[in-house]
């Protein structure tokens, strides 16, 4: 049974920093391309930054977070993590996590595995 276990969300005043983190079981970790999305209240569940499996660790990043957020994995410990950092009331949402057995996680279409969230909640 695979599962993506995230942490790391809480209250957090504008202009702070947050690090959130995705536990990987159940599926071979390294072969996954992994990904965070996030979904505001009454919006759709949006994309935010992706990572590759393969060696390269090639990232891509949605607009409004790029230079702000950084993704990273550990294959060794099957692990994602996603540093937010110049933290804005708009980046308020639900995170999850996601896999998929393609290179990168860029649509949740094509998502295999999703997380049951982490909530990041930015005060102004």
């Amino acid at each position: 049974q695979v599962r993506l276990v995230e942490s790391g969300g809480r209250l957090v005043q504008a202009g702070g920093s947050l690090r959130l983190s995705c536990a990987a079981s159940g599926l071979t970790f390294s072969t996954y391309g992994m990904g965070w999305f996030r979904q505001a209240p009454g919006k759709e569940r949006e994309f935010v930054a992706t990572i590759t499996w393969t060696d390269a660790l090639t990232t891509r990043y949605a607009d409004s977070v790029k230079g702000r957020f950084t993704i990273a994995r550990d294959n060794d410990k099957n692990t994602l993590s996603l540093q937010m950092n110049s933290l804005r009331p708009e980046d308020t949402a639900m995170y999850y996590c996601a896999a998929a057995d393609s290179l990168f996680v860029l649509t949740a279409a094509g998502v295999n595995y999703w997380g049951q969230g982490t909530q990041v909640t930015v005060s102004s």
